[in-house]
């Protein structure tokens, strides 16, 4: 389809919108990252630490004081693969990897920012806030009705600073309103919560450059995600078991987040776990009661399940 998506799980999302064929709109880095040579630069997650003036360096230069944060410069398959905070110098030693950087440990707010981008200019934004859950894991996003006008004006500047002639989408990731990862996408985890009409004015800035979007009725909405234990080779459940999860008015979609037919170390996860669903609602209760059946379907007990 035009909106390349990689998993299955979130082609749900775009099949009902209309894209013209000679369209294409990326939702996975690969993608991005070969169709957007000028600006492909920024999965340089040392280079975007550099342009902000952050203390950083690849791993062979040791931090001069920790603890610092450490993860690939490039990572193209996401989920925070082999991320991890350096705690001292015996620790860094322990973890110096080939084609690693570190970087200041920023310690606050964990946001993504989806910006919409029109010839170096950010016209839009849409905040969700990360509420960690330890080891790289999230238990679920608030994704924000309300703006966020210092982050706006930080992330603005930066974009109108490296990003000059881009149009398209970006999401930044921010600590302490700072950016730690920057993708030439949107995040395809909760389009369902942005709003109807969201789609098809994603569709007409890849068309024709111009971002059209009646932002006036907006919601918080959530994203809670289920992570289970590493070592298990995890199956899918019933269909129609995660369906009548889905009957409750408040759930706007539930994604099974893993491919069945494939091990599960071949999947990239972070340190924390592997993630196996993620329910898209409107209420955070509705949505950690519909995370812990499927944790049941699982076979895992709620004080098992990693959230």
């Amino acid at each position: 389809m035009p909106i390349c998506e990689a998993d299955p799980w979130r082609r749900q999302y775009f099949e009902e919108v209309f894209c013209p064929p000679e369209v294409r709109v990326p939702t996975e880095d690969f993608d991005a990252y070969q169709w957007n040579p000028a600006h492909r630069w920024v999965y340089n997650k040392l280079l975007i630490a550099e342009s902000q003036g952050l203390l950083c360096a690849p791993h062979g230069v040791t931090p001069p004081s920790f603890p610092v944060f450490s993860k690939p410069i490039i990572n193209l398959r996401g989920m925070g693969a082999s991320s991890r905070t350096i705690a001292s110098l015996a620790d860094y030693e322990r973890h110096e990897t080939a084609g690693h950087f570190w970087m200041t440990l920023l310690v606050g707010e964990h946001v993504s920012s989806d910006i919409a981008i029109t010839n170096g200019t950010a016209v839009w934004f849409r905040h969700a806030q990360g509420i960690p859950a330890g080891a790289g894991t999230f238990d679920y996003w608030t994704i924000e009705a309300g703006g966020r006008d210092a982050l706006e004006e930080y992330c603005g500047a930066w974009v109108a600073r490296n990003l000059a002639g881009y149009t398209g989408m970006a999401n930044l990731e921010t600590i302490s309103g700072r950016i730690i990862e920057v993708h030439l996408r949107f995040t395809d985890q909760w389009p369902d919560l942005y709003g109807a009409g969201w789609m098809t004015a994603l569709v007409g800035l890849y068309a024709t450059g111009e971002w059209l979007f009646d932002a006036h009725d907006l919601r918080t909405g959530y994203s809670v995600v289920l992570f289970g234990p590493h070592g298990i080779e995890y199956r899918h459940p019933a269909a129609e078991r995660v369906a009548e999860l889905l009957t409750n008015p408040n759930v706007t979609s539930i994604q099974i987040t893993f491919h069945d037919e494939r091990f599960a170390g071949s999947h990239s996860m972070p340190p924390g776990g592997f993630r196996l669903a993620v329910v898209n609602c409107w209420a955070l209760r509705t949505g950690k009661q519909v995370r812990a059946g499927l944790a049941a379907l699982f076979g895992l007990a709620p004080h098992v399940a990693r959230s």
